[in-house]
């Protein structure tokens, strides 16, 4: 089975977590990050997973503007959908549900919150002020959820 992991990462969390996700799965796996292909071709895939962070209280354009583009197809897919964030509980959820169209999410198989990260080291300076005074961070945060990213492959893989 061939698997393409398409996220949009801005300090590089999404991406690492599609790095760890990548090493669970089963089969042929390419990651493919929509900064650098905006759209790429799904036909040549069994399965498909989207990730993508939330940044500054939204999903990423990119990560939007595919899902547009492809709704039609990626409901032909074997199809898995991530969020990386730094909430939980029923706020993560609920960024989950703003980010994905509920169409999408009931095809899924396996739809999963990996957690997320403050990466102050890579903040720009006005990224820094906000993330200081809405989260009260000032230093780099990880909270990637390990137990979380191996749930999801299972379900991927079963």
């Amino acid at each position: 089975m061939r698997t393409l992991i398409i996220f949009s990462s801005s300090h590089g969390t999404t991406e690492k977590a599609a790095q760890l996700l990548k090493k669970q799965l089963n089969g042929e796996v390419e990651l493919i990050n929509l900064k650098k292909l905006s759209n790429p071709p799904l036909t040549d895939y069994d399965s498909v997973i989207l990730g993508s962070s939330i940044y500054a209280g939204s999903v990423k354009s990119k990560v939007k503007q595919f899902i547009k583009q492809n709704q039609k197809a990626l409901m032909t897919k074997h199809l898995g959908l991530f969020l990386c964030c730094m909430f939980e509980g029923e706020k993560a959820e609920q960024q989950f549900e703003t980010t994905y169209p509920k169409e999408l999410r009931e095809h899924s198989k396996a739809n999963g919150l990996f957690g997320g990260e403050f990466l102050v080291s890579k903040m720009n300076f006005i990224e820094r002020q906000i993330v200081k005074k809405v989260a009260g961070v000032t230093s780099d945060v990880s909270k990637i959820n390990v137990e979380e990213i191996e749930r999801f492959a299972e379900k991927l893989n079963a």
